[in-house]
């Protein structure tokens, strides 16, 4: 009975031991801020721009993302220094976009071995082509039991309504993992640990890119009835990427990957489809990058995902569709029209 319950205390102990950081101003980063606040913990949170930063301390929420958003400011300090915030924190969540994660981390001069790192990043990091997990471990030495992933589905906007929604946390250390998912659960968020961190991250990335062939697909007009065969090849798809990349026992249906999978499919609130939807339309990609004022974490994972893949030469015909679309700059309409033969 006393055994039993060890962990569960010494989780609970560090969950209020350990000081926590946010980098990142956008939608998620603040989605993050407002659960840890009302949650009565005190957070660092770097952002970049100065003029976000006052704005926040002055109006109590965010001037660029989940602007109706309230936040409790008497809770964070907020600096456009990232050396300041990281120095003075244990725990650090990133949720920086993948493609400005290395511009951003260049300006750090803190080490980072001694931190618990949490990715909320959804997607790779284009310069390397690594996972922010093993981007972390191997180019700034922080040891594999103190890295995390903060997993779907759950969209930054529905947060911000206090819709019911769900996370998990995946870490090595499980003891680490239920701290943190402690300090993230609420009325509205209900949060499960897992220990496979490779895996989540590859399907956070993977979920964006067939988002975007959602979106192609319904700018071209594709009805609900093909949408559904597309998801669930796209999950099939994702099953033999994440197996051959990194194989161990995991269940593809739960909600860490079909659900991320399906949320960012689907949603409105998905700036991946949206951004498929214009592609679809006919927008070129420049001209939907440049509408667009949140970046489409697919974009750049498309072509990570291919060079990836390159290694292991699993069958993606999705990937390899929509890579051919934003990237050779073939017609939607012909590149799909040939996808559909591949689909069951």
């Amino acid at each position: 009975m006393i055994t039993s319950k060890k962990p569960e205390f010494k989780h609970i102990l560090l969950k209020n031991k350990l000081k926590i950081t946010v980098l990142g101003g956008g939608s998620w980063a603040t989605a993050l801020i407002k659960i840890l606040t009302e949650n009565k913990r005190n957070v660092g949170w770097y952002i970049r721009s100065e003029k976000n930063k006052d704005f926040i301390e002055k109006h109590n929420h965010n001037p660029s993302y989940l602007t109706s958003t309230r936040l409790k400011t008497k809770r964070l300090k907020i600096s456009i220094d990232i050396n300041t915030v990281v120095e003075q924190a244990d725990i650090i969540i990133v949720a920086i976009p993948s493609a400005f994660i290395m511009n951003e981390f260049a300006k750090l001069h803190i080490p980072l071995n001694d931190k618990i790192i949490i990715s909320a990043v959804k997607g790779v990091i284009p310069e390397n082509m690594k996972i922010p997990g093993n981007h972390f471990h191997e180019d700034y030495g922080v040891p594999l039991d103190r890295i995390g992933v903060i997993c779907g589905p759950c969209h930054a906007e529905e947060v911000a309504m206090e819709k019911l929604s769900y996370l998990t946390i995946a870490c090595q250390n499980q003891t680490y993992a239920k701290s943190i998912a402690s300090m993230l659960k609420t009325k509205y968020i209900r949060v499960k640990v897992s220990d496979d961190i490779i895996g989540t991250e590859y399907a956070a990335m993977l979920k964006n890119i067939y988002a975007i062939a959602a979106g192609i697909a319904h700018g071209l007009g594709y009805g609900d009835n093909f949408q559904s065969v597309l998801m669930s090849n796209a999950i099939r798809e994702t099953k033999r990427f994440i197996k051959d990349v990194h194989k161990m026992k995991r269940n593809i249906n739960n909600s860490a990957y079909l659900g991320d999978l399906l949320v960012t499919g689907y949603s409105v609130f998905s700036r991946n489809r949206t951004f498929g939807n214009m592609i679809g339309k006919g927008y070129t990609v420049n001209a939907a990058q440049m509408e667009m004022n949140m970046i489409a974490e697919g974009y750049y994972a498309t072509k990570s995902a291919r060079y990836i893949n390159s290694q292991y030469r699993t069958q993606t015909p999705i990937i390899e569709a929509v890579y051919l679309i934003l990237y050779e700059g073939k017609r939607p309409e012909k590149i799909f029209e040939k996808l559909t033969k591949k689909l069951d």
